[in-house]
């Protein structure tokens, strides 16, 4: 195609915080497609939390990124050129292309969407953190209208619909996050009860002042002191959505949760789960979340880096809380 292709690869495995130096930018030919392949030129890239995991050698639920290959992630573009049946090029696509300009596809996860909506929706509100909010708090937290529901990291792509889905559930929906700045937002613009800031020093009593009927489910992003301190505020029979444990994704030694014995004395719930085990609910949660979207009940914020050579830094700081919503990388 005369251009070239640009990608960010894993250098090495990072002890504690990521640095930019664990990740290296080369130049590459632009990938040439087979049969059945098609070429996607990405224009936003998704940076997620889950990736700090993934740069890791230690077992999980999903192989870790390998050293010398592509940044795994999600993104969002066009197809160039397709030899693939079921894609023509200037379908808008989303899938898993990596940290990269240009992506050869067989179709295997992609999903052409309606270039109607902005697309970095489909990296965010519309797409795997969309999902995640939805299936998490619908599946596995099983709000009733009235109770009270808390999560964390409340401002973040997940965090920000899933208090506004609790709302919407007819629940009290409270949110933590980090600085006044934050908690503003998901008070006035996100529409919940009430915001604790963590950062304030008063994480006990605020959480307790913000729910004066205890917490009956907690949605958790971060794990650590946050989750802790919840322990102490559940309700009997309370549920615990286990979504991601970013205060831990940088620590080189664990948290030792102190007030694990809630979890029996009051018969509560706590469900880890990922959302790629649930492929069969994504169709019915995104059309949930698109009639929401359309009808002003969801909104979403985003913070978007220029270049794909501003991936690695905008990670760490997303990594760090640096991000107002959902952390996003223009690449055209």
């Amino acid at each position: 195609m005369g251009e070239t292709n640009l990608q960010i690869l894993l250098a090495r495995r990072p002890t504690g915080a990521p640095q930019e130096s664990d990740f290296r930018l080369v130049e590459t030919a632009v990938p040439e497609i087979g049969d059945g392949q098609f070429l996607v030129r990405s224009h936003y890239l998704s940076l997620d939390p889950y990736m700090r995991g993934r740069m890791n050698e230690a077992k999980s639920y999903a192989k870790p990124a390998q050293l010398g290959e592509v940044m795994v992630g999600g993104a969002v573009g066009e197809v160039a050129a397709s030899r693939h049946p079921k894609f023509r090029p200037g379908d808008k696509v989303v899938g898993a292309f990596g940290w990269q300009l240009y992506a050869a596809s067989d179709g295997v996860g992609v999903r052409v969407v309606d270039p109607g909506i902005p697309l970095p929706a489909y990296l965010g509100v519309l797409g795997m953190p969309g999902v995640t909010a939805h299936i998490g708090l619908l599946d596995f937290g099983e709000p009733k209208a009235g109770e009270t529901v808390v999560v964390s990291a409340a401002s973040g792509a997940v965090g920000a619909v899933v208090g506004q889905i609790a709302r919407i559930r007819g629940c009290r929906a409270v949110g933590i996050a980090g600085g006044p700045d934050k908690c503003r937002y998901v008070v006035e613009e996100l529409g919940l009860d009430a915001c604790v800031d963590y950062k304030a020093g008063r994480l006990w009593e605020d959480l307790s002042q913000a729910t004066p009927q205890g917490i009956d489910v907690y949605f958790d992003n971060v794990g650590g002191e946050i989750l802790d301190t919840v322990l102490r505020r559940v309700n009997p029979f309370a549920r615990i959505p286990l979504c991601g444990l970013i205060s831990q994704y940088n620590a080189t030694e664990p948290y030792a949760l102190k007030n694990a014995g809630a979890l029996l004395v009051n018969r509560v719930k706590l469900q880890g789960f990922i959302v790629s085990d649930h492929l069969p609910r994504w169709k019915a949660a995104l059309a949930d979340l698109a009639q929401w979207l359309s009808e002003g009940k969801i909104k979403y914020r985003e913070t978007v880096a220029e270049g794909l050579r501003s991936a690695p830094s905008a990670f760490i700081g997303m990594l760090s809380g640096k991000n107002f919503g959902k952390q996003l990388v223009k690449l055209i």
